[in-house]
């Protein structure tokens, strides 16, 4: 009651890493702990306006988190999460996907892939298709050539048969 008078309520809020055209990226609930009454008042405006800047402490493990690292921060009256994976918020019905505690200060893409439970039971993870991407692209050798060896060796192996020749040809060189 004490803290009710003196406006130190914390406002909950509903902690989301990324928005996609239709999934929700929820790292899960959250709560912003403000200064005093007033302060309370500017909090919620800068939630419902998007920009607020400031900490998160997530409920679940008490970690506190700079704002910057979400897409969004929704006082927890506005977003309602349904047991089906599905999520209302600004009169859009999104698929939920669960942000695991270890993406939460990663600052990429993620995506969200289906868990053995079913479709409706979602997962986000870092996208590292790009890396993939680059590393393929960097070691693939060319269609119809298999390259041998070791991917840092110095000489190849035609270099080093024409060396092999020329030094049997002339041994004083």
């Amino acid at each position: 009651m004490l803290k009710k008078l003196f406006g130190k309520t914390p406002i909950h809020v509903w902690v989301i890493k990324q928005v996609d055209p239709d999934l929700l990226h929820l790292c899960g609930e959250g709560r912003i702990t403000p200064a005093d009454r007033r302060d309370t008042q500017a909090i919620m405006s800068a939630l419902r306006r998007g920009d607020y800047r400031g900490a998160v402490e997530m409920t679940d493990n008490g970690m506190v988190l700079n704002a910057r690292l979400f897409a969004a921060l929704v006082p927890h009256d506005e977003l309602h999460l349904g047991a089906s994976g599905h999520a209302q918020w600004r009169e859009h019905s999104w698929h939920v996907a669960q942000v695991p505690q270890r993406c939460w200060t990663y600052e990429g893409r993620l995506v969200a892939w289906s868990t053995s439970q079913g479709p409706l039971d979602l997962v986000s993870s870092e996208d590292v298709s790009g890396i993939r991407r680059r590393a393929c692209a960097e070691n693939a050798p060319p269609p119809g050539h298999p390259r041998f060896g070791a991917a840092d060796e110095l000489e190849g192996e035609a270099e080093f048969a024409a060396r092999w020749r020329r030094d049997a040809r002339d041994p004083e060189q």
